[in-house]
């Protein structure tokens, strides 16, 4: 068993402190003359700690006289690259996220569409209604297309659902920006309207309460954009993801 290092507890320590709210996203940290009194530890230890919770943007370090570290607001962006990391050491091929987040949201459908509140499809109507100003403007319409997905799965409710959609629609995002690039200005046109129809549908099916029907034609849909998108390529998202600046 590894004996954790200083430093690591020092970290654990703030980080619980962080996660519990006893510390909240713009506070600052006690100094590090305090700190150290608190741990026992010295100034290069401590620092370590500072660098661990960094490391996983938990805290920012300020330097300078009116420095020290405070407290971040916590990212799911963090995670979401890190995910898009370790997809891409394993050699991931770029059909792989699509026919997960395929899974995801026909799943998610099931959830919504069992509880079926209809101030939760209000909501999903109001953003498909919005998609159609944005038709024209590829670039916009990509963008509101990932958010529009999200909301899908967060109006279910499962908080660990959403975070997992998050971190593929960020992969997925990347690879929408490529795509746009690739193409000449307007090339999105026709799966944009495609796109938005399909969700008007959706809405009409959730609303009847045919989530069987909804989850059928979502599907179909998804399974579309994965042919669009990557057709019969075998491209790694280190092949994709590469090709965008960060």
């Amino acid at each position: 068993m590894k004996v954790p290092k200083a430093g690591e507890l020092v970290a654990a320590d703030l980080r619980r402190r962080i996660i519990t709210g006893e510390l909240s996203a713009g506070d600052p940290l006690p100094n590090e003359a305090v700190l150290m009194e608190q741990f026992g530890v010295s100034r290069p230890t401590l620092r370590e700690g500072f660098r661990i919770l960094e490391s996983e943007s938990i805290i920012t370090v300020l330097r300078g006289a009116h420095g020290g570290a405070r407290v971040l607001e916590l990212d799911g962006a963090v995670a979401a690259r890190y995910a898009g990391l370790l997809l891409q050491y394993r050699g991931t091929p770029l059909v792989d996220v699509y026919r997960a987040r395929t899974e995801l949201e026909v799943s998610a459908l099931g959830m919504l569409g069992g509880r079926g509140p209809n101030g939760e499809l209000d909501r999903l109507e109001k953003m498909v209604a919005a998609g159609a100003d944005l038709i024209d403007d590829d670039e916009a319409f990509a963008q509101h297309d990932v958010r529009l997905h999200q909301t899908l799965v967060d109006l279910t409710g499962n908080v660990t659902l959403g975070v997992l959609a998050g971190m593929l629609f960020k992969v997925i995002e990347a690879h929408n920006a490529v795509f746009i690039a690739a193409h000449a200005a307007g090339h999105e046109g026709p799966a944009a309207r495609a796109a938005q129809q399909a969700c008007m549908k959706l809405v009409k099916l959730l609303r009847k309460g045919d989530v069987a029907a909804a989850q059928k034609h979502w599907r179909r849909h998804l399974e579309g954009v994965e042919k669009y998108m990557v057709g019969d390529s075998e491209a790694t998202l280190v092949e994709v993801l590469s090709q965008r600046q960060p």
